[in-house]
């Protein structure tokens, strides 16, 4: 008799036949193009990755879920799974009703039968779910500034998964990796959930973890959604491949899964081993601080250490998966081999790499030693991060209008073309107004449109090696800190606050704007009408207040070196 995790579980799929058929009468639904996570979520749905869920949560559901990590029906689910859409697109659809849910090329993936349309309370979401309503945290931002305002709840009928063209052969489905556990003869298998590369710590404690439990290794991936800053899934999955054959030979096996996570911590645990569990895993590695965010506002951790850890020790019977602690692995030199940190005798030499300080030296191009690394993983990073001065970068200045910035970003501009080495793109206000927004006005939304563009124009500049510098006003923290995220994806960058007072912009107010804007001929003006946030943490703060322009770009310059941008 096979074992209950390697008997096959429910799809959401139809067959090839009603599919074709589904196609053609979708032609006259109202049409939702997904978002990346929307998309991670419904293949998720549609291959059993989220099994028991049917679709996205209604309101009962949702609502159950966010105050108990329950189903409306008690069973055990921890994380919204919600199809947010914008208040326009939620008008024209009527409860009871189906929609076309496409892929963003308009590839039809499902169509989902609308029960459910409701207004949530963001707040509260973030509160119960990430623990707080804190900015800080990348989900409640996602919640706050790029979901839309109206949920719709519903069950999905599969129609064909999303097309990945990367690394097809290590993508599985929760059926496919049990039919392959079924093949292999393996019976217990130990999942390792990861979005980081591995290193020499990590195939030890992961190694160690398997023949604890006498399970076979699935190194299982989040190839979706990761945290903004992460190193990117294509790099990874190649340093991932570089070390599988680290592993006794047959017992290790590697596969990708398409997630959005959350970085929600201990419910963020509870739902990846109800995933893992999915997928045919009987046991799952929990780590210190899994899934954690970083730090809140406050610069404290969201999450307290050992909180996800004990929210699935907690749940691990009803789910029907152990979990398997993660040892911390420490290097001991005079054994020249990896031990747990909480095994070691005093007296002893521990030696140990955190991320920033990986980080760094791979910024700076300096050694990574073998006992922390594989060569095989170091050759990779290393060629998706060259040292810093090969890197493409952005400088961000924001300031009010009239500060001086477009004065200092030229004059920048002009020093970083007279040094030579890379290329330099100036995206001025004015400029990019002419060429890329031209059609745009100056309402908070169209001038959050434009620093999107600029934001979007930069990161392309940056992945490419060159150097952007832009000079918008960017009033706003949220569309600045948007921009960094697009950016920070591909190389560095660095926000210059010009910090000129109020009245010293509106005393030189060469275009006579802030006058019209006095006499209320421009309606939301910068500074008179509407706010300025000021940044809390630039990089650099520069008034030019009895300053004169040269100073303040060799400030710039002297700050790029001091981030390894340029040589000194």
């Amino acid at each position: 008799m096979t074992a209950a995790n390697l008997t096959p579980i429910p799809e959401l799929y139809v067959s090839p036949d009603s599919a074709q058929k589904l196609k053609r009468e979708a032609g006259d639904l109202p049409s939702w193009d997904l978002s990346p996570r929307q998309i991670c979520d419904l293949e998720l749905l549609m291959n059993g990755g989220f099994s028991p869920l049917k679709g996205f949560l209604g309101e009962a559901d949702y609502d159950a879920v966010v105050e108990e990590m329950r189903l409306a029906d008690g069973t055990l689910w921890p994380m919204p799974i919600t199809l947010d859409v914008s208040e326009a697109f939620a008008e024209g659809v009527e409860i009871g009703r189906d929609i076309a849910l496409r892929d963003q090329e308009g590839v039809i993936l499902a169509i989902m039968s609308v029960t459910d349309k409701w207004v949530p309370d963001k707040a509260r979401e973030a509160k119960k779910v990430f623990g707080a309503d804190d900015p800080a945290h990348p989900a409640v931002h996602y919640l706050h500034n790029a979901a839309g305002r109206v949920y719709l709840g519903g069950p999905v009928t599969g129609i064909q998964p999303p097309t990945h063209y990367d690394f097809r052969g290590r993508r599985d489905t929760p059926n496919e990796l049990r039919a392959l556990f079924r093949k292999l003869g393996w019976r217990r298998i130990v999942a390792f959930q990861t979005r980081n590369p591995l290193h020499r710590a990590h195939q030890e404690l992961t190694f160690r973890a398997a023949k604890e439990a006498q399970a076979n290794l699935l190194i299982h991936p989040v190839v979706g959604m990761t945290k903004p800053g992460d190193v990117d899934h294509f790099t990874r999955v190649r340093c991932y491949e570089a070390v599988l054959d680290k592993y006794p030979s047959a017992t290790t096996t590697l596969s990708l899964l398409n997630l959005a996570m959350r970085m929600a911590g201990p419910r963020e645990a509870l739902w990846h081993a109800l995933i893992r569990r999915n997928h045919g895993c009987t046991h799952m590695i929990v780590g210190r601080d899994h899934a954690g965010p970083g730090k809140n506002s406050a610069g404290e951790d969201f999450y307290g250490p050992y909180d996800a850890q004990e929210m699935v020790r907690a749940h691990a019977g009803e789910i029907g998966l152990e979990m398997v602690d993660f040892k911390h692995m420490v290097y001991v030199q005079e054994r020249a081999q990896y031990e747990p940190a909480d095994e070691i005798e005093e007296g002893v030499t521990v030696l140990n790499i955190s991320g920033t300080e990986l980080r760094r030296r791979l910024s700076e191009g300096l050694e990574i030693p073998e006992w922390f690394s594989f060569p095989e993983v170091v050759r990779e990073l290393r060629r998706r991060y060259p040292p810093r001065a090969n890197q493409g970068f952005t400088v961000f200045f924001t300031g009010l209008s009239g500060s001086g910035k477009s004065t200092i970003a030229n004059a920048l501009m002009v020093k970083l073309m007279e040094m030579g080495g890379r290329p330099v793109t100036l995206l001025d206000g004015d400029v990019v107004r002419k060429h890329l927004s031209s059609e745009l006005g100056f309402s908070k939304e169209h001038r959050d449109i434009n620093i999107r563009r600029i934001g979007y124009v930069a990161s392309e500049i940056t992945k490419n090696g060159g150097i952007a510098l832009c000079a918008p006003i960017a009033p706003y923290t949220a569309t600045r800190r948007t921009v960094r995220e697009m950016i920070e994806q591909y190389g560095a960058f660095c926000e210059v606050h010009v910090a000129t007072s109020l009245e010293e912009c509106e005393r030189r107010d060469r275009k006579g704007l802030y006058k019209l804007a006095r006499e209320g001929k421009i309606e939301e003006f910068t500074g008179i009408s509407d706010p300025y946030e000021e940044p809390a943490t630039p990089e650099l703060r520069v008034d030019t207040e009895g300053m004169d322009v040269d100073h303040c770009a060799h400030q710039v310059i002297l700050k790029l070196e001091q981030m390894g941008l340029i040589k000194g």
